[in-house]
């Protein structure tokens, strides 16, 4: 445990973060599992639906940093072409 002042607010607000930023993580992955189940299920209408969730959650991710920006384009186009598919 750090014994200067500064250094023991930064390890709490380092601890804020991080579980802050877990829980975004976390509901990220909720999203994208959400709309990859819509698709084994052959629901178009709703993964269509939770797209828009995921698509969200993914451009706040990589707008916070969380995940490049890249990565949440990839995931995003992925996701559309499994459903562009869905519909053929």
């Amino acid at each position: 445990m750090p014994n200067i002042k500064s250094a023991i607010k930064r390890v709490k607000t380092n601890e804020k973060r991080n579980a802050h930023n877990a829980t975004v993580k976390s509901t990220m992955r909720t999203a994208v599992k959400k709309v990859e189940a819509a698709i084994t299920n052959n629901d178009a209408s709703v993964a269509k639906e939770t797209l828009l969730d995921a698509a969200s959650k993914l451009d706040k991710a990589a707008a916070k940093g969380l995940i490049h920006k890249n990565a949440a384009a990839r995931k995003k186009s992925r996701l559309m072409k499994k459903i562009g598919s869905l519909n053929a």
